[in-house]
């Protein structure tokens, strides 16, 4: 059993990304074309998060075309260069399933405002945490 959690902990990221169900987000994934490998960015909305520790994933849903096309991204994938957030969403829920069947402005989400207080706490800490990690490394 230990040996499972040594290769467990040996594939997961050690910082995935911040992001949650609702999150508009671009992924960044790398994509192997014989020799040449390239990174083709995938834009849209986090509609699910599945939590199984390496085997953890999130589903991504755009539309394309008019068409609805959703994406399964497994979270701790060596393929997956990064996750940005593009806009923060403000649901209630932890799956929204219900967008599959919403067309135009009713799919939309609402986004998430944060006070000027917390965004000044949060950029506070982001310096502080940037100048610790190279001094581990």
């Amino acid at each position: 059993m230990n040996e499972i959690r040594a290769i467990n902990a040996a594939q997961m990221k050690s910082d995935p990304g911040k992001f949650k169900v609702g999150d508009t987000v671009k992924v960044h994934f790398r994509i192997i074309e014989g020799k040449n490998e390239r990174i083709q960015v995938y834009e849209g909305l986090v509609i699910a998060m599945k939590n199984a520790q390496v085997g953890r994933t999130f589903t991504v849903r755009k539309n394309s075309y008019g068409v609805g096309v959703e994406r399964v991204f497994p979270l701790h994938s060596p393929r997956i260069a990064k996750v940005e957030v593009m806009r923060p969403g403000k649901v209630r829920r932890a799956k929204l399933y219900y967008i599959r069947g919403k067309i135009g402005k009713a799919a939309k989400i609402k986004e998430l405002i944060v006070r000027k207080s917390a965004r000044q706490a949060a950029v506070a800490a982001a310096p502080a945490a940037a100048t610790e990690a190279p001094a581990e490394a």
